[in-house]
């Protein structure tokens, strides 16, 4: 099995318009967004070695947050996480495989936890 590094920023709250009911369009609705992404790493680690031997952690909420599109609204939150994987892989050549994790908090009824999982793998 071959090495690989997983970078992952979990459970951000993120205001998204998504929604396929009438009383969800129009509206942002908070959802728990994870991201994790997969690169090969490099051979060793030293004490030494630089940032451009992974990648930045924020990239991974930025692109989970400041590249949604304002004013566009997302039927399924499968689009936001598509969306999401889209961004890391045009980012950086590294990436070999995004997985997006979504909670939708608006309908949580006693704490659960509803939403999806997209992992896609770089084609």
């Amino acid at each position: 099995m071959a090495d690989s590094l997983i970078l992952e920023v979990a459970d951000f709250e993120v205001d998204v318009l998504t929604g396929v009911y009438s009383e969800e369009t129009g509206q942002k609705q908070p959802l728990r967004i994870s991201v994790s992404v997969r690169l090969k790493p490099y051979d060793r680690y030293l004490p030494d070695t630089p940032l451009g031997a992974s990648k930045n952690y924020m990239d991974l909420k930025f692109a989970a947050s400041e590249t949604l599109p304002e004013g566009v609204h997302f039927t399924l939150i499968e689009a936001v996480a598509d969306h999401i994987a889209e961004t890391l892989f045009l980012q950086d050549e590294r990436v070999q495989a995004v997985t997006v994790k979504i909670v939708k908090l608006a309908i949580s009824e006693a704490g659960e936890k509803i939403g999806m999982t997209l992992t896609r793998e770089r084609r």
